[in-house]
């Protein structure tokens, strides 16, 4: 991390904020809890992803949800011992209090289960899919307004999924889940990984809305919130990017099947990653937001996706799942 004097004012006044929650959720008598999420990984290496925090010392305080998760105290540079399979790592989280660290293992491709460790709260458990190296495609899903369908302005977007809607609230796309499965039914093996700009706070609400709409287990790769040791806020698109490039170099020969939806970003997003890495792309699947939809999320991108690969688009899953046939990749 970049030395104090380098950090952002805005960061600096945030980590002032964190350590003087700290120590009141201490006096409280509050536990460090891992809210641990689902990992990803090869047979040699896999990414552990959990965040720290303090939670009231009762039953069940570690299912945080909602808005509970934002005014949940993070704990900064907490030290955390994750065991997967025979090894045991000590990882450190960063300053706010997330945990995103890669962890050699030698372990057989399928689900295995990583349990984390504190000093003084409860174990903590996650799991973690390890791909195998002979798999060879993979899904890389957007969420809002394309396995969720929202219907609200972007800049209300986030505040609403987050302190108003629960995972009940929330409407599935139709036809996504059913397509994600004949995908994976296609083709043995392939990881499905949810790349969203949303913030961690979230991920145990999007991931029971993915369990109970049928959608396929995977890793969500989220972002942290506030300000960063340069800038004011984290760049959505910057997170998608990296990400995109990190999930390429560590499975080299995988070709991604990229969803998303034709709210301005993800088409530009994905046709300049596949220019970028044409070997790793085998299709961009992109779900039409209705003319409603549309308007609410600022407009839409055009059709003319200038991509080194095939483009496919559709309302919904099943249009989607007809068009990828036609390609051969269903």
């Amino acid at each position: 991390m970049p030395a104090t004097d380098r950090l952002h004012r805005a960061a600096r006044f945030e980590d002032v904020v964190h350590r003087w929650r700290e120590r009141g959720a201490r006096r409280r008598g509050k536990l460090p809890t891992v809210v641990a999420f689902t990992g990803y990984g090869t047979e040699r290496s896999v990414r552990i992803l959990a965040r720290v925090l303090f939670v009231r010392d009762e039953p069940h305080a570690a299912r945080v949800r909602g808005w509970r998760s934002f005014v949940s105290v993070p704990i900064s540079n907490a030290r955390v011992t994750v065991r997967i399979g025979e090894t045991e790592t000590a990882l450190v989280a960063d300053r706010g209090g997330v945990i995103d660290a890669m962890v050699d293992v030698s372990l057989r491709p399928g689900w295995h289960t990583a349990t984390f460790i504190t000093e003084d709260g409860p174990e903590s458990t996650a799991p973690v899919v390890v791909v195998g190296d002979g798999v060879t495609t993979g899904v890389i899903s957007d969420v809002d307004d394309t396995v969720m369908v929202t219907m609200l302005p972007r800049p209300l977007l986030a505040a609403w999924n987050t302190f108003v809607l629960n995972e009940h609230a929330r409407i599935p796309t139709a036809g996504m889940a059913v397509l994600y499965e004949k995908l994976l039914a296609k083709h043995a093996g392939a990881p499905v990984v949810y790349l969203s700009t949303g913030a961690w706070n979230v991920a145990p609400t999007l991931r029971r809305f993915l369990s109970r709409n049928l959608f396929p287990a995977g890793p969500l790769l989220l972002t942290d919130w506030g300000p960063t040791h340069d800038r004011w806020f984290r760049s959505g698109k910057a997170h998608k990017e990296e990400n995109l490039r990190r999930l390429a170099v560590e499975f080299p020969n995988i070709r991604w099947i990229l969803v998303g939806d034709d709210g301005q970003h993800d088409i530009d997003l994905y046709s300049y990653f596949a220019a970028e890495f044409p070997d790793h792309v085998r299709a961009i699947v992109i779900r039409e937001m209705t003319g409603g939809e549309a308007v609410l999320a600022g407009g839409r991108a055009g059709h003319d996706a200038d991509a080194p690969v095939p483009v496919v688009f559709g309302p919904d899953g099943a249009t989607l799942s007809g068009k990828l046939s036609e390609l051969g990749v269903l």
